[in-house]
């Protein structure tokens, strides 16, 4: 096989952002999936198809997947959406069920779920068209905490709850600490509804626990995602975060605190102290001590004997 030629050949250049990144921040793809796109060979750079996710775009780059030019990267956005029960949380389903995806309004752009929920739950999911944000919020290591209201068929005892909050382990995955508590009991006695707090989010975990300890999720409500509250948003409607609170979000949501009930605990924001603010006064001001005129010190001469011990000196002797 002859070698390609230099005309074919893509120069790395040495600045840039990686074509992976530079993919999922365009809203295309996650970065995993930008770099199984790359090995398909289904992006091309300046009509040069790339054989490898180690190459660097500049701002000048012709960038195409599927023959399809992709858009610079725009300002990042995320949008609060109330996913409905019965919705599949995927891009395109084999089975040909109904998607999120194809319930979103028409003049929304290209955006990417940030999480999951499955076919049964409904609640909030937060929609972004940042794949690289999307990606860094999913990650257990983000820290931010998800909050879910649960109705369960089962006894929730206090052994079971202490139990949950010690972490267990279900069919070899090792599941970290879940915070539940009882909110109240329905009509007929047999169901119950619970209040979760996770921080984790792997793949139908509420579902995977309870049923490890005997209890049945029969209805699972996403209340909350790090900072983001679904609050009185209707089932099917779609909201922008404001800017503003995006930005100011997005650096106190992962170091938010759980309590034991699963709440969140913001912490307090940090005040940047006033170029212009006054210096804090004593508390006791010191007065100002009058300065002493000293003489000035001269060079020390030689010493006067001092009085003979004993005996009075002869200007201090009396007369008998």
């Amino acid at each position: 096989m002859s070698e390609p030629s230099d005309k074919n050949r893509l120069e790395f250049p040495p600045g840039g952002e990686r074509i992976a990144k530079y993919l999922a921040r365009a809203g295309i793809c996650s970065r995993r999936d930008a770099e199984k796109l790359i090995e398909e060979g289904r992006v091309q750079v300046d009509g040069t198809r790339l054989t490898t996710p180690a190459f660097k775009v500049a701002s000048g780059n012709l960038i195409r997947v599927d023959g399809k030019e992709v858009q610079k990267p725009e300002e990042t956005r995320v949008w609060r959406y109330h996913k409905p029960e019965g919705l599949v949380t995927t891009a395109k389903d084999p089975e040909g069920r109904p998607t999120v995806f194809d319930k979103l309004p028409s003049d929304l752009p290209r955006v990417i779920s940030v999480g999951r929920l499955d076919i049964a739950s409904e609640g909030l999911l937060l929609l972004t068209n940042d794949g690289e944000l999307a990606r860094q919020l999913e990650l257990p290591a983000t820290g931010w905490l998800r909050r879910y209201r649960v109705r369960a068929r089962g006894n929730v005892s206090d052994g079971v709850i202490a139990k949950l909050k010690s972490g267990i382990e279900v069919d070899g995955v090792r599941y970290g600490e879940m915070n539940v508590s009882r909110d109240e009991q329905s009509s007929g006695g047999t169901n119950q509804w619970l209040t979760i707090g996770l921080r984790e989010g792997k793949n139908r975990e509420i579902r995977r626990v309870l049923g490890a300890v005997d209890v049945e999720v029969n209805r699972l409500i996403r209340l909350s995602y790090g900072p983001f509250e679904l609050a009185d948003l209707p089932p099917g409607a779609v909201q922008e975060v404001p800017g503003r609170v995006l930005r100011d979000q997005m650096g106190r949501g992962p170091k938010a605190e759980m309590a034991d009930d699963g709440t969140v605990r913001q912490p307090p924001r940090p005040r940047k102290p006033a170029t212009w603010a006054k210096a804090k006064p004593r508390d006791k001001p010191k007065p100002n001590k009058p300065r002493l005129n000293k003489p000035a010190r001269t060079k020390p001469g030689p010493t006067k004997p001092g009085p003979t011990k004993g005996k009075p000196s002869a200007h201090r002797r009396r007369n008998p």
